[in-house]
């Protein structure tokens, strides 16, 4: 079982980048039913990362809490129900 939950966020509006407070996620490009494959992202050192499907650009922003991000409706909520 995961020791923490790792957000989905999904790029609906098209941006060129989303800033997010977390360096490990999902990225599931739009929400269902226009989602690609849910891919684990993790940043590791670095400050941003690109989506290998949908080359939505993510920004790591120390400033946001893991469940923010900028614009304010990419994360998705309860994508396991959880």
């Amino acid at each position: 079982m995961a020791e923490k939950i790792v957000p989905h966020f999904a790029n609906d509006k098209g941006v060129e980048k989303i800033f997010i407070g977390v360096k490990e996620f999902n990225c599931m490009g739009a929400r269902p039913p226009f989602d690609h494959p849910h891919i684990f992202i993790d940043m590791g050192a670095d400050h941003q990362a690109i989506c290998p499907y949908c080359s939505t650009l993510y920004v790591y922003d120390p400033r946001l809490k893991p469940d923010e991000s900028d614009p304010a409706d990419c994360l998705v909520p309860n994508v396991h129900g959880t």
